[in-house]
């Protein structure tokens, strides 16, 4: 029999605490759990909280918007890939598509589990929000299928007025009309001219705001409990996109006149700080931590990228962030719209 040494035994039980603790990274499950058990500790100085990103960029970056990224050979990450998706999100006037943003969540999914298996836990459960949403839209396009639109909108009507208490200004605006593909160019050398299609979700799950008119109308959303609607899942991966966000721009910035270059595991906790940690129980907190202490040198990021230097690493990652910051700013903006920014 083969005995483990304390070393070996405290590395197990991390990655056991991790993995449990993985599965709560965006629920905030555990936060009623251990409020009580936590007050004894005492608690870490507030760090600056950051909602939002405001990063238009200077006239020179945006002139480098234009310049195709090419694809990096020999790994599933794709930053073209990822930027192609999020500049087909934004939809007019102020929507956001459901199928590219998901698509977006796809390609950052692959970013994390390159990071290592610590920072891969965090993917699993991000990647279980995406497919609650797919599975959703999948449902709706068949539910659609079977009964009138209009049998529909006139139960949800009915179920805005038996619940209309004053306390949510809802709004029933008239849906789309038949949808079909949504066709993506991507960027690239490898990709001209290449169109990547997708699925058609069906009109209730098109967009941000059409999944919430359907929900508040057939009264998926639950203000006061937990519940696997599209608006609540929705909500914990816009929260983990302003973690990465800010992460990347923190990861692209380069350094004052005689000043380091900060490690990417210093960068990403700060960040976490910033955006994440405040909706996660102090035991969810020290896990992320533990996590990100596994995170590779600045050098991988580079090969990851396909740059040579913290230079082109600024102009592509910026280029992302940006990105990143429009199709945030416009789901921010619905969610606020119809007060889901603090959904249990």
């Amino acid at each position: 029999m083969v005995t483990m040494g304390i070393k070996t035994k405290a590395a197990v039980a991390i990655v056991i605490l991790l993995v449990f603790l993985g599965s709560m990274w965006l629920q905030g499950g555990l936060e009623n759990q251990w409020r009580s058990c936590m007050k004894g500790f005492p608690q870490d100085q507030e760090p600056v909280i950051v909602t939002i990103l405001n990063d238009t960029g200077t006239d020179s970056e945006r002139d480098t918007d234009r310049v195709p990224l090419g694809k990096c050979p020999g790994q599933d990450f794709q930053v073209s890939r990822l930027l192609s998706y999020l500049l087909a999100a934004p939809a007019p006037p102020s929507d956001v598509l459901l199928q590219p943003y998901l698509s977006s969540w796809d390609e950052l999914i692959k970013f994390m589990e390159a990071l290592g298996p610590m920072v891969g836990i965090i993917s699993q459960e991000i990647d279980g929000k995406t497919s609650i949403i797919r599975q959703l839209a999948r449902n709706d396009a068949e539910r659609q299928m079977e009964r009138p639109q209009e049998e529909e909108v006139r139960e949800g009507e009915e179920h805005i007025r038996a619940n209309a208490d004053g306390r949510r200004d809802w709004k029933v605006e008239e849906r789309p009309g038949p949808q079909t593909a949504i066709a993506v160019k991507t960027e690239g050398k490898d990709a001209v001219g290449e169109e990547r299609h997708f699925a058609d979700f069906g009109e209730s799950y098109l967009s941000v705001r059409s999944m919430i008119q359907v929900e508040l109308r057939r009264g998926t959303v639950d203000f006061a409990e937990q519940t696997d609607s599209g608006c609540r899942t929705l909500l914990r991966l816009h929260r983990a996109l302003l973690w990465l966000q800010l992460f990347l721009k923190k990861l692209g910035e380069k350094p004052a006149a005689g000043a380091r270059l900060r490690s990417p595991s210093e960068l990403c906790r700060e960040a976490y700080q910033q955006t994440l940690a405040h909706h996660h129980s102090w035991l969810v907190r020290r896990a992320a931590e533990l996590a990100f202490l596994a995170m590779p040198d600045r050098g991988f990021f580079f090969r990851l990228v396909c740059v040579h230097n913290q230079d082109d690493l600024a102009l592509v990652l910026n280029r992302v962030v940006r990105a990143i910051g429009e199709v945030y700013q416009r789901t921010q903006n619905a969610l606020e719209e119809y007060s889901m920014l603090n959904l249990p």
